[in-house]
């Protein structure tokens, strides 16, 4: 550039400089004379640039004239004076006044205008102290850690009004419905006594409430706030909360017994069959009682058999917790009353342990009529003279009575292996004389389908001779009964027995 053009800058700017200053000095625009000591910050702007300013506002505000614009003061600015102004004012002359949401110095802005000239000014409340370059640094830094921060933070004095807040703070209560049960946090719902450090933002535009944990600290008489969002925490709890009332509808239906304790050994879910079981009053379940308590309470209601030594009563107690926890428990109690029950402890994930608890007095007694019955017809078969072999559809020997065993020295209840068809028709040939129809005894074991019974007689090595009649009974089943000819009946050779379609000789 020439030196021409140099001059006539330098010239420009100051002209447009001293119009400034005699500006501002007018009678028009001139605010209250600051007191001694205030070192007020002012911005100049023309046309929505920069162009002078105060020491202290340049150096607080890091701007610097000729490179800012407007935009730049109004970031800086937003948060505190919500109502700032988008675009600078001009025209004819006016001012505007606004005042800070929070506490902190300066109070209020003052915007004046005058055709293209629009200038702001910060009156200083008290005195500052002579603050280096560092410490502006140090203040900047803060603020912008402050500002950029995604939650809300404030700060109350003495009397819950807020003094000072954040960006994140400023956003939320622009969005925010206005709650008449506000409290010290101002802007969130009172916290619960259930949980002190949990308030609740309701939302304008009617969707579901945010949830934030507040933390309150007290500093020099003011109170300092810190919001974090916790929705996805309430939302598991609530999903956590839903899935355990579930599982009580579908626990109290069951008629087995359900007693799960959490990792503390406490009582954290029971059923409704429980209290039927045990005898148990409700308001003694839902105090959350301990293993050993409920346990303890099982033996005084007589809900469990009477241990034989009372003095190992509570060692016994923790070897039953110990080998529920590890998925070992399972016993059945015969009680006093004639009832039998069915105990199970599994372990659960986290640390809980299930009891279950299941009445089988009944399937006990079925089992024992059932058993009984099978004594007394096999007591009954035992004392006939016939002997009696039952071979399953797949050929294995599954039933035999006394007169059976003594004859030919086979007893299932005895033999490791399944004693088959095969097995006893090689034992009948090794102890009687020569017969060709064994064969067709193993085939009609083996088949299916109609079987019409026939019989045959064989000639023992030892003792007399006997008829085996070969029936079909039930499920595929085959009867083989060995019966004693009458003496003087004669000697008749076997004869093959008639195949399937053939007409087949009854038995008798």
């Amino acid at each position: 550039m020439a030196l021409p053009d140099v001059i006539i800058v330098l010239a420009a700017a100051f002209v447009t400089a001293l119009a400034a200053l005699w500006w501002l000095g007018s009678a028009a625009g001139r605010p209250a004379a600051a007191p001694p000591g205030i070192d007020d910050m002012s911005l100049l702007f023309e046309e929505g640039q920069l162009v002078h300013g105060s020491d202290n506002a340049l150096t607080r505000f890091a701007l610097a004239p000729g490179y800012h614009q407007w935009e730049d003061i109004r970031d800086a600015l937003l948060s505190r004076f919500p109502e700032f102004p988008r675009t600078p004012r001009h025209g004819a002359t006016g001012n505007l006044t606004l005042r800070a949401e929070d506490g902190d110095s300066p109070l209020e802005l003052r915007i004046t205008w005058r055709d293209a000239l629009c200038w702001l000014h910060l009156p200083q409340t008290r005195a500052t102290e002579e603050i280096t370059e560092e410490t502006f640094q140090k203040l900047a830094a803060l603020r912008r850690a402050c500002e950029a921060s995604p939650n809300p933070a404030w700060q109350t004095d003495a009397g819950g009004h807020i003094i000072w807040h954040n960006r994140a703070y400023g956003a939320l209560k622009r969005k925010a419905q206005p709650d008449p049960d506000c409290g010290g946090a101002a802007l969130f719902s009172t916290p619960s006594p259930d949980h002190p450090n949990r308030v609740c933002l309701r939302r304008s535009d009617g969707e579901k409430p945010d949830w934030y944990a507040l933390t309150t600290t007290t500093e020099d008489n003011v109170q300092v706030y810190h919001a974090t969002c916790i929705n996805a925490v309430v939302a598991a709890e609530e999903a956590q909360r839903n899935f355990v009332q579930t599982l009580a509808k579908t626990f109290a239906h069951l008629s087995i017994g359900l007693a799960i304790f959490d990792r503390n050994g406490q009582l954290a879910l029971f059923n409704p069959a429980l209290v039927d079981l045990t005898d148990l009053p409700a308001p003694f379940l839902s105090a959350r009682p301990t293993m050993v308590s409920f346990f303890d309470q099982l033996r005084e209601s007589r809900r469990m058999p009477e241990p034989k030594d009372y003095k190992n009563w509570r060692h016994e107690i923790a070897e039953v917790i110990a080998a529920a926890t590890d998925g070992r428990y399972q016993e059945t109690w015969s009680l006093e009353n004639g009832q039998t029950y069915s105990i199970r402890g599994r372990p659960h994930p986290d640390g809980a342990t299930a009891f279950l608890i299941e009445d089988i007095t009944a399937e006990v007694t079925l089992t024992r009529n059932f058993r009984a019955e099978l004594e007394q017809s096999q007591s009954l078969l035992d004392r006939l003279e016939d002997g009696f072999a039952v071979f399953s559809a797949s050929g294995v020997l599954t039933f035999c009575n006394a007169a059976y065993r003594a004859r030919w020295k086979q007893d299932p209840d005895k033999s490791f292996a399944e004693i088959t068809i095969y097995d006893a028709i090689r034992v009948w040939q090794e102890m009687s004389a020569a017969n060709p129809l064994w064969p067709d005894v193993a085939e009609f074991v083996m088949g299916r389908g109609n079987r019409a019974g026939w019989n045959m007689p064989i000639y023992p090595h030892q003792g007399a001779p006997l008829s085996c009649e070969v029936s079909a009974i039930a499920s595929g089943a085959t009867l083989i009964r060995f019966r004693p000819i009458p003496i003087g009946a004669g000697r008749s050779e076997p004869t093959r027995a008639p195949s399937a379609g053939d007409r087949r000789q009854p038995s008798n």
